[in-house]
Parts: structure tokens; sequence; C-alpha cells
């Protein structure tokens, strides 16, 4: 913080399973005295459980006088309204239909507005103002976590709309071996490949990684084929709209030696000789992008972020 609040954001990421709050110095770029903080949510509660978990993240930054906040959540979420549009995704059901933005407004420390921003949005346009994707004039960036979240960019605005560009921007509408991309790369996809190549109940993700790399052939095939396709899923995409970088965030990431060759791999089908040049890499501010880039958007330096490109 310089001289007062007014370069500095509070904001909130919320996942299925925690919600990290911060308070973002917009000037620099970071996070204020480098400090977040992070509470468990349970994405199957209530309303009054969801809510509570959100203002007790909150209570722990230090906020001296009224200002803006920012959330970044996943989607379906109507983030205009600030009202929750979840159904049949696997969390947040208890949501659906409620005025988050109003709750919020009325909870959070000197709140004077909530906007609210797609987590995955967040995420890219923060690795390209402070992270992996600085200096990068054309980005494409994925989450992969319950499933897989997305976000294009040019000259650090989101697109939306135009070649290689899926509906609205979201990966998450593609489709591999006639199903929805989600069936093939998620948590839960993963965690059902595992089930049938073992025939065993399967542990979590980070554990059937652990058992990858301790030379379990089935854990290591699962990744091997499930980030394949999903570089058979994006190569046409990224061919058309040719980024010169693709940066990968969420909780899986986290397994990158184990996503990152069958990644290349799976891209490199398409037309190798483009995506040979396509810098792979995963995210640089992991646990910091999505809270940075909240705050871009919800301030002055975001105005043309918000912006899409009409090519």
């Amino acid at each position: 913080m310089r001289s007062g609040d007014e370069s500095v954001v509070a904001v909130l990421e919320v996942g299925g399973t925690h919600v990290t709050a911060a308070r973002v110095d917009v000037g620099t770029r970071a996070l204020l005295y480098g400090r977040s903080f992070r509470e468990p949510l349970d994405g199957d509660g209530g309303t009054e459980e969801i809510l509570s978990a959100l203002v007790r993240c909150a209570r722990h930054l230090s906020v001296r006088s009224p200002g803006p906040w920012a959330v970044a959540l996943p989607g379906p979420f109507d983030y205009e309204r600030g009202i929750g549009r979840y159904e049949g995704v696997g969390k947040f059901d208890a949501l659906r239909g409620f005025d988050l933005r109003a709750a919020l407004t009325a909870a959070l420390p000197g709140a004077t507005a909530v906007s609210f921003w797609n987590d995955a949005d967040a995420f890219v346009l923060g690795e390209w103002w402070a992270g992996a994707a600085q200096g990068h004039r054309s980005v494409a960036g994925i989450t992969l976590g319950t499933g897989v979240g997305s976000c294009f960019l040019r000259d650090g605005r989101i697109v939306r709309h135009g070649p290689g560009i899926p509906p609205e921007g979201r990966v998450h509408t593609l489709r591999y071996a006639g199903q929805p991309i989600e069936e093939t790369v998620s948590r839960r996809a993963l965690r059902r490949a595992y089930a049938q190549a073992t025939g065993a109940s399967p542990p979590d993700v980070q554990e059937i990684a652990r058992r990858a790399r301790q030379g379990d052939r089935a854990a290591a095939g699962v990744f091997a084929a499930t980030f394949t396709a999903l570089g058979r899923v994006l190569g046409p995409p990224l061919t058309a709209f040719e980024p010169t970088v693709l940066v990968v965030g969420g909780a899986i990431a986290g397994a990158w030696d184990l996503v990152a060759e069958p990644l290349r791999a799976g891209l490199n089908e398409t037309d190798p000789a483009r995506t040979r040049h396509l810098v792979i890499t995963p995210a640089h501010l992991p646990d910091q992008a999505a809270l940075l880039g909240a705050a871009c958007l919800t301030t002055a330096c975001g105005e043309s972020r918000r912006r899409t490109p009409s090519h």
C-alpha cells in the first residue's frame, strides 16, 4: 500500500473445498504484505454454511476503510447480478438462485461494492499481469480440477469469440469421444478411470499421482490417456487462436510431471509445426493469480481487460 487504501482491493477466491482471502496492491501487482488467508469450505454445504465460511475467511483481513471487494468463483454464475446458477455440477447447489452480492455486501468488512468474476478468467489474467504469461500478447490458459476452466487473452483482454475460441471461451463446452470433455478430464473422471483400470475403490487424484510416480502402471496410464485426450481437444482451437503460451493451473496441475508430456503429445497430433514453439507452462503464481486477476478486473487497470476484441 502506498499512501492510502485507494490502490488496494480486498479479494476472495472461492473453490469447491476452500476459500482464500487477500488484499491486493494493484500498484505493485502483489498481495499486500505477501499474505493470504485460507479457510476450508464445503461446496456441498448449505447456504448459511457456505456464506459463513466466506465471511469467516474475509474477517482475517485488516480492512481499515470502506472499499470494493472482488470475488473470483467458478460458474455457472450470473456474474453481473451476483446470483448462483449452479445445478447438477457437483458443488454449490445451495447457492442456486441465491443473491450472493446482497449477502456479502451486508457481511464483508468495509464493503462498498462487491463484484464477481469467473475464477478461470481471473487466474489467466493474473498470470498475464504478473506471472507465467507476462510479455505474451496472445495467451491461452486452463485450470484443472473439478472440471476444466479456461480463458483466452489477446493483448491482455479477455476474448470470448473469434477463430479457435470455444463458445464463450469455455473449453468445458468441447467434446471428446462423443462426451463433454469433463467426462474425460476432471477430478471425478481421473478417479473413475483409475477405478475402471484397477477394479478397486479409487483414491483421490493426489494419491493416484503418487502411485504413478512409484511405478503403478495403471495410475501412469490414466494420467497419460487423460492429458493426451486434453491435448487432442485443445489442438484445433489453439492452432486457430495461435497463442504463444498455454498456462496450466488448478489443483491437478500440481502433478505437472505427469501432465506436461502427454498434453504436449496430444497437442502435437493436430499441427506439430505450430505447436512446437508454443510455450506450455504451469502457473508461476498458482495460489495468487486468481486473486491478482480479480483485483485487476475490479479496478481501472481492468477496464480494458473486460472488453472483448472483435477478432
